[in-house]
């Protein structure tokens, strides 16, 4: 009885428009027909806790059933970091300033907070020099609500530019972050950057996953804002795979500077991998964490970490040609 109130539960919670929407985006791509593919996504949100967006980006319309138990899908990623990560300290991540503060050895760059109790004499000094500089939301995803300031929007002063800030509702305010020529190679116009997530398990403790985030032409590398990403080889450093972005585009090179994606090395990975490492064992209530990483002339740094990190990226069907995810890899450190 319990299990038949549970599939009517999940019945009732799924989003059947948004299930029609991706089975149509998905027919051409599979060649299935529309109704098996929401017949097949019904049974893997049943079988496997799989949302339909898991479904599209792991394309498991193309795996059999022992390649998608290895799969990691919402409702398994979910349980993962409520288990891992206690909530009560899920702000020291959340909030942007509160993780520049903690980690502040690892952030070498100027930054500060804006409120209406800003003094101009702080808006002044860190505008001293700059010819751009970076704002941000306290706290948010995905890149949403970053923008990119320059001399002119500080040119009238800073009570203007203080109400601009504020008219955004930018919360942190950063010095532009320099990255490494080889890295800029990649995409010039976005730091491109290494997601690097820890995890301290039981069994083990330590980096269960890695990949490189680039930009497409616009100022962020995210994947929500046209960037593609690439699976990173923990040992190497190097691209495993091609660059794949959010609607199953793949790339060898990138489209627009021509640089070859599989096997870029990455500049100061161990020195990366090392800082990720130190840094996790800071806030040992948080024990699976996403690190965003900028590799600059000088090293490592960090961007920002991710108190609840998403399952989708890493798993992308490109990064996993074999139709085998992550799952294994989680289970190295944790017992699932």
């Amino acid at each position: 009885m319990g299990r038949l109130s549970y599939f009517f539960k999940r019945l009732v919670k799924m989003d059947w428009k948004a299930m029609w929407k991706t089975a149509g985006m998905l027919r051409k791509r599979s060649g299935k027909s529309r109704l098996w593919l929401m017949a097949d996504m019904l049974r893997c949100a049943i079988k496997y806790n799989a949302g339909y967006i898991d479904y599209k980006i792991a394309q498991m319309y193309r795996l059999n059933d022992a390649q998608r138990a290895t799969v990691i899908t919402r409702g398994i990623s979910n349980s993962i970091v409520r288990r891992m990560n206690d909530k009560a300290y899920w702000h020291f991540f959340d909030d942007k300033t509160q993780f520049n503060a903690l980690f502040r050895e690892y952030i070498p760059r100027k930054w500060l907070l804006i409120t209406p109790d800003t003094e101009l004499a702080a808006l002044e000094d860190i505008t001293a020099g700059q010819t751009q500089l970076i704002g941000k939301p306290l706290e948010g995803s995905s890149g949403q609500g970053i923008l990119k300031f320059t001399q002119e929007d500080w040119a009238k002063g800073p009570a203007a530019f203080k109400a601009l800030l504020l008219e955004k509702g930018i919360g942190i305010l950063e010095e532009i972050v320099v990255q490494h020529p080889d890295m800029a190679s990649l995409c010039p116009t976005s730091v491109n950057t290494c997601r690097i997530a820890t995890l301290l398990g039981d069994k083990k403790q330590g980096i269960v996953y890695a990949f490189l985030r680039i930009g497409n032409g616009k100022v962020m590398d995210n994947v929500d804002c046209g960037g593609m990403a690439a699976r990173i080889d923990l040992e190497s450093g190097k691209l495993l795979t091609v660059g794949a972005d959010k609607q199953g585009n793949t790339f060898t090179k990138h489209p627009m500077t021509g640089t070859p994606i599989v096997g870029f090395t990455i500049p100061y990975w161990e020195e990366a991998k090392a800082m990720c490492l130190e840094a996790a064992k800071k806030v040992p209530q948080m024990r699976f964490v996403a690190w965003d990483v900028a590799i600059t002339p000088d090293g490592p740094t960090f961007i920002e970490g991710n108190s609840f990190p998403s399952h989708a990226i890493p798993q992308f069907a490109a990064h996993y040609p074999d139709g085998i995810g992550i799952l294994p890899e989680f289970r190295k450190f944790i017992d699932l």
